[in-house]
């Protein structure tokens, strides 16, 4: 295991779902399947499907133009299935309170979620490490 996928990602106001253009956390759950295909695409060659998470944390809240950061891992491999875990940090933030077109680069990220997972690639589907 130990391979890490990384995406990273502005929030627009499209995602923005709530009053002071709060995002809604689906979307931060979207950026992890993201990361889950690409982790299975790179270990079984195939998309595969995600099952189940086995645990959702939101930590912090994500607003339109906050850039995340979207990490993910496989953590144990079993006949079909493929254990993720994942976390998203926000890396940039905007400062309206400066300017419409302010923004940090926060040296320290802000955790928003953490979650674990398990996806699923048919045996038929796998085309990694096969001969």
């Amino acid at each position: 295991m130990g391979e890490k996928v990384m995406i990273r990602v502005r929030m627009s106001l499209h995602d923005a779902h709530y009053g002071g253009n709060l995002v809604d956390g689906a979307k931060i759950l979207q950026l992890f399947g993201d990361v889950a295909t690409e982790l299975l695409i790179r270990h079984d060659g195939d998309e595969g499907l995600f099952k189940a998470y086995d645990d959702i944390e939101f930590m912090a809240p994500v607003y339109a133009g906050d850039y995340i950061e979207a990490t993910g891992e496989i953590v144990k491999v079993g006949n079909t299935s493929r254990k993720m875990v994942f976390e998203a940090r926000k890396v940039i933030a905007p400062r309206p309170d400066i300017s419409d077109s302010a923004a940090d680069y926060l040296e320290e990220p802000i955790v928003v979620c953490r979650a674990s997972g398990t996806c699923v690639v048919p045996k038929d589907k796998q085309r990694k490490g096969k001969k």
